[in-house]
Parts: structure tokens; C-alpha cells; sequence
């Protein structure tokens, strides 16, 4: 291929092509697309027709560690299962059964 060619496939000058390319596209589209009308409604949450109230809510960190731990303890039993030697078959799988049990004591813990 000629040098010229495969500057012009790189991938930061297909990138900016592309991205005029889509631009391009949006600019077209947007002239052709309906106008809506702005209105307070447009802003509400809608749920059947009814109004409803909003409050605030307080996100904890409590979920956020129960589903890192979980997260954890299935990636680490992941690598050392596919890591595991052989001749340590018998040991993996006590190992995959305390595993279970500890996620399973995750799973059914009381909040």
C-alpha cells in the first residue's frame, strides 16, 4: 500500500473523518427534525398522568461495599481456579465450596 494511503487510514485521521462525518449528519438532520414548543410540562416526572412528589435520596457506601466484596471474592476464586495445578484438584474444589458458602453468607445476611 502506498505510504499516503495508510497515513490517511490511521486511526486519529479516520477518527476526525468520521466525526465531521457524523457532525455533518447532525446539522442535516437537525434542519429537518419537528420544532417542539417549550412548556413546564416537559420538566415533570410522569408517572400515569398523576403528579408526584419528589424527595431526596441518600445514597450510602453500605451497598457500594457488599457488592465490592462480592465483586472481589468472585474475580480472586475466578484466577486462583484457573491458576490452580493439577495435582491440587481436590483442594480447589474445597476451596470453591468455602467460596460458596461465604457468598452465600453475603447473599443471605440481614440489612
Amino acid at each position: 500500500m502506498d505510504n499516503s494511503i495508510k497515513i490517511l487510514l490511521s486511526p486519529p485521521l479516520a477518527f476526525l473523518f468520521f466525526l465531521c462525518v457524523s457532525a455533518g449528519i447532525y446539522k442535516i438532520a437537525g434542519k429537518f427534525s419537528a420544532k417542539g414548543k417549550p412548556s413546564q410540562g416537559k420538566l415533570k416526572t410522569y408517572v400515569g398522568g398523576e403528579d408526584i412528589q419528589g424527595y431526596k435520596i441518600q445514597f450510602g457506601y453500605k451497598s457500594f461495599f457488599f457488592v465490592a466484596i462480592f465483586f472481589t471474592m468472585i474475580e480472586v476464586s475466578t484466577l486462583v481456579i484457573a491458576t490452580i495445578h493439577s495435582r491440587f484438584v481436590l483442594l480447589g474444589m474445597f476451596y470453591l465450596a468455602m467460596i460458596f458458602l461465604a457468598i452465600f453468607a453475603l447473599i443471605t445476611r440481614e440489612t
